[in-house]
């Protein structure tokens, strides 16, 4: 079973079930996923042999050295260690390509799969889970976090395999050089084994301290950013600047706290003491007579092999901590609780519009309801309006209504059936819903439009946009539907902004249409011709308004008022204004 099913609104297809107990069981599923054992064969098989084949070279300079002493020099014995030492270091050449190209393709293959669940788990979470998120620490764990699994295996687990096999390819040259030369790789061996697991201990947590805080960072600078204008119009660019450089200095300080780990590296000095240790050992061995001075030469360069994996361990097995602190940091925003299920089982079928609260009860932070016992009905084909002081409640009602939130007590019921019980999917392709902040994607026009319909024809586009209203100044771009629009649609005006958006909501010819204060940022003369193309599409539809224009209330067949979260009253424009105070007082504050 996919265990992440519990953590999606909607389940994108999987071929393959990602293992989320923790970092490294995630990270090991990803491995094993694609059984790509020639990359993995690469890998190992590169680093074995170029440690294996990088030992001959002090062997075959220990013989040639023996062989320049001898009288006369062996000259026959220095052609065929030199001859050895080209073939070696050719093929070792080959091997190191060979493991560097499939540790880079594994890597590259591991970026890849791990951007493409994560922009999935994003994608299939509910509201209430990104409304809890800062977008600029998701961006550095979608984008920073990411690229460091992809380094923690390049270079990261590729010098720590390649350090493996320099650890123990030496031991198989010294031992053939002499036995008791073996003492002192295995006093530094047993070293090594003991200090290292130390350092990552060490190191761990101050790696992710600097992840944590680079995402912190992060998500101050993409927060100052996207209120640039805010941040301008109430001059408080210092301000921020100064706010943005203490969490720089905060990254600074987890980034030097890890540093002064890495600098605090006993394996170095380890293997230099016991290094110096084996030479004097070595030429004690030369004396008696049981080794040659060429021996002694190429066990003074086995002993060097072990400097490759001891000085680059300090990187390598930094990059593997920053990779894990990464992977947990990725891996909590995946298996974050989620509040929906996509509920593939459920109901489906047309909806015919009926719309039904039944004593719902409902708070962002539950302990702080913000609607109370709401209960009122709406017949298929209706047109409702929904008023009421700034935060009565009116927007989050209509989030109710496609499940965008679940409620805490009570019940919404569209056709007689709970939302619950729908299927997610069905029941929101059939709700389409106009709000006041309009979200535009940097695309084109066409593509903005069609956004709910991509199968939509350029005719049925453009017949949209000339029932909002929207096809004349359409026209009047350079490129007309093939317009780029910038992001959040910052090169359009706002009411153009909105006749977009309600020309995607006409093209997906939805049951039900929610229009939250659409109309706010057009004027009055394209008011009148949007109200005209609303009225012509609310005809056969439950349509719900939001708004406070009384030309928009007025055609209303019911009057939905809230105050404080609890149903006032319920009625037309002329019931309510003659017997609901409340109904009265709004229009008596906008009118003025």
């Amino acid at each position: 079973m996919d265990t992440a099913l519990d953590y999606r609104e909607f389940k994108l297809e999987r071929t393959w079930v990602p293992d989320h107990r923790n970092a490294v069981a995630w990270l090991l599923s990803h491995i094993l996923r694609w059984h790509n054992v020639p990359l993995i064969l690469g890998v190992f098989g590169g680093a074995i042999g170029n440690a294996f084949l990088n030992g001959y070279m002090p062997m075959y300079t220990g013989r040639a050295f023996d062989a320049l002493r001898a009288a006369p020099p062996d000259l026959a014995l220095l052609r065929a260690a030199a001859i050895g030492i080209l073939w070696t270091q050719v093929l070792r050449s080959v091997l190191q390509l060979l493991r560097n190209l499939s540790s880079e393709t594994f890597s590259q293959m591991m970026e890849r799969n791990v951007r493409d669940e994560l922009y999935g788990e994003l994608l299939g979470k509910s509201m209430a889970f990104h409304d809890k998120q800062v977008i600029g620490d998701i961006m550095a764990r979608a984008t920073n976090d990411v690229r460091e699994i992809n380094l923690m295996f390049n270079p990261g687990l590729n010098m720590v395999i390649g350090s493996a096999a320099f650890l123990f390819m030496p031991l198989f040259f010294i031992y053939r050089i002499h036995p008791q030369l073996l003492l002192m790789p295995l006093l530094f061996l047993a070293a090594y084994a003991i200090l290292i697991p130390v350092y990552l201990r060490w190191i761990r947590p101050k790696a992710e301290a600097v992840r944590t805080s680079f995402g912190q960072m992060n998500a101050t600078l993409a927060e100052a950013i996207e209120g640039v204008e805010t941040v301008k119009g109430a001059a408080q660019e210092e301000r921020e600047r100064r706010r943005f450089l203490e969490r720089v200095s905060a990254w600074r300080r987890s980034f030097v706290a890890q540093a002064n780990i890495e600098a605090t590296f006993f394996p170095l000095l380890t293997l230099y003491i016991l290094t110096a240790a084996g030479l004097y050992q070595s030429l004690t061995l030369m004396r008696a007579g049981m080794i040659s001075l060429g021996d002694v030469i190429a066990y003074s360069g086995l002993m060097l092999m072990f400097d490759f994996p001891t000085f680059t361990a300090q990187f390598a097995y930094v990059r593997v901590a920053s990779g894990v602190a990464s992977a947990q940091r990725i891996l909590r925003l995946i298996t974050a609780e989620n509040a929906l299920d996509q509920n593939t089982q459920g109901y489906q079928d047309r909806l015919r519009g009926a719309i039904c609260f039944e004593a719902v009860t409902f708070g962002y932070d539950p302990q702080k309801p913000i609607l109370h016992e709401v209960s009122f009905q709406i017949q298929p084909g209706q047109t409702v309006a929904i008023v009421g002081q700034t935060g009565a409640g009116k927007s989050t009602l209509t989030k109710l209504i496609n499940r965008i939130y679940d409620v805490q007590g009570g019940r919404v019921l569209i056709d007689g059936v709970d939302v619950r019980d729908w299927n997610l999917e069905a029941l929101r392709r059939q709700i389409s819903v106009i709000e006041q902040d309009i979200f535009l994607f940097s695309r084109t026009v066409a593509e903005n439009i069609a956004f709910g319909r991509p199968d939509a024809t350029r005719e049925e586009i453009i017949a949209a946009a000339k029932l909002a209203q929207a096809h004349d100044f359409i026209m009047e771009f350079k490129d007309g539907y093939d317009t780029i629009v910038g992001e959040r649609g910052v090169t359009l005006s706002g009411g153009q902004r909105q006749r977009l958006a309600i020309a995607r909501a006409f093209l997906t010819n939805p049951a039900i249409l929610i229009l939250d204060d659409a109309t706010s940022a057009i004027d009055s003369a394209t008011e009148d011709a949007i109200q005209r193309a609303i009225e012509a599409i609310a005809r056969g539809r439950t349509t719900i308004l939001i708004t406070h224009r009384l030309s928009q209330i007025r055609w209303a067949d019911q009057i939905v008022v809230l105050r404080r979260g609890r149903v006032e009253a319920v009625g037309d424009h002329e019931t309510l204004m003659t017997t609901c105070k409340a109904y009265r007082d709004i229009f008596a504050r906008y009118e003025a």
